[in-house]
């Protein structure tokens, strides 16, 4: 692990992210804070996966300054791991479980550096913690969809970094390999690394350690107490939020439907 000059690992100042001429996250100010666990929410198109795009240097910022571990993301990419949705990875691939975790080697040894016992150490490692070292020779396509997203969440473990980006972790997966990723998720925390994960599901962002709300923009960041109050989830969810008469916060987001759930619900807090 590298060493941090102090405890932000994210910061961002006046950050703008766009897709050609389309900004998607605008005038963005910000810290993440190191050894933490947080969580970007928003709405569909709020900038979430954008943002983590930027923060490993696949996406370059636009205008305004991003720095990762006090370097600028290309530069401190090797330290990054970045686990992406299940769903936008090809799992027609002709790749095995094996394969595809020992990808996350490239970063130090390249995609034609020769794997070294301590590389093959790592994998192994990567694959038990999140059960599927029995999986090793089969392909991805045979692969349930939590399979898959754990095969990928060893993947971003083999990286070695001391961050460690997750894009949806567990949407959509079933039971048992949503606890085992949410157990990694608490084992890196737990030995100082720092978690970023995007979320659609407000109770999840509320055990996390800090959390940005974007809509386009910054809302709100701090928190989950700070964050996650009726008057921030209206201003970045607007028509989406729904007052009931007990307190209840209610999020109708289409995404949710997509993957068989109705509605996040979210503690109102009494602010109006």
């Amino acid at each position: 692990m590298t060493e941090h000059a102090s405890a932000i690992a994210v910061e961002g100042h006046n950050v703008t992210l766009a897709y050609g001429r389309h900004p998607v996250l605008r005038d963005a100010s910000f810290v993440l804070p190191t050894g933490a666990v947080t969580s970007l929410v928003g709405p569909n198109g709020a900038g979430k996966s954008s943002l983590l795009n930027a923060i490993v240097g696949l996406l370059p910022v636009e205008s305004g300054t991003l720095t990762v571990n006090g370097g600028t993301p290309n530069e401190m990419r090797r330290h990054v791991g970045y686990v992406m949705q299940s769903a936008k990875v090809n799992d027609q691939l002709p790749v095995t479980v094996r394969e595809v975790v020992s990808m996350g080697r490239f970063a130090t040894r390249g995609a034609f550096g020769r794997m070294t016992s301590e590389d093959r150490r790592i994998v192994d490692e990567s694959m038990d913690r999140l059960e599927v070292g029995d999986l090793s020779r089969r392909h991805l396509h045979e692969l349930s969809g939590g399979q898959r997203q754990r095969v990928f969440v060893a993947q971003g473990l083999a990286q070695g970094g001391d961050m460690l980006l997750l894009d949806e972790p567990v949407t959509g997966l079933d039971v048992v390999s949503r606890q085992h990723i949410l157990n990694v998720v608490d084992q890196e925390r737990a030995a100082g690394r720092t978690i970023v994960m995007t979320t659609h599901d407000l109770s999840e962002a509320a055990e996390t350690d800090h959390v940005l709300l974007l809509a386009g923009r910054v809302v709100a960041s701090g928190t989950a107490e700070e964050v996650l109050t009726a008057a921030n989830l209206a201003e970045a969810y607007g028509g989406r939020l729904l007052r009931l008469a007990d307190g209840i916060v209610l999020i109708d987001d289409p995404h949710h439907h997509a993957h068989g759930h109705d509605h996040t619900v979210c503690e109102d807090d009494d602010e109006s």
